[in-house]
């Protein structure tokens, strides 16, 4: 590897970093049964808060409650997780620029390239 590309490895090292801990303060808020029950979670997948509306606690139908309660978390989750794929996505994207094997962007990456004796070979 050149020195150029260690630059650009050290500096995506450090913007993957800064971007993990800002998703790791970002807060995702899902609800579920009109807003009966609601939760926020964090990017580092901390549940922050859950409340639930006293008028959806039927105790003859705690089912209800629990599978709304799993709706709303489930809905975070997925919000966390974009955050990360979004993220980590724009602080990645820029590998393909590195002309590294396997990073191209297209399926199966860019071919690597051919050494001088590969060449030689190709030419017979």
């Amino acid at each position: 590897m050149n020195q150029d590309m260690l630059k650009q490895l050290a500096q995506m090292q450090e913007r993957m970093a800064r971007a993990q801990e800002e998703i790791e303060n970002r807060v995702a808020e899902a609800t579920a049964g009109g807003g009966a029950v609601k939760v926020e979670i964090t990017g580092a997948y901390r549940v922050k808060s859950l409340s639930i509306n006293p008028e959806v606690v039927d105790p003859s139908d705690v089912g209800m409650l629990e599978d709304l309660v799993i709706a709303a978390i489930n809905e975070a989750m997925a919000q966390v997780q974009a955050f990360h794929s979004d993220s980590m996505g724009a602080v990645t994207g820029g590998l393909a620029g590195l002309g590294l094997p396997g990073l191209g962007g297209e399926a199966g990456g860019a071919p690597p390239a051919l050494n001088r004796a590969a060449r030689r070979a190709q030419k017979r």
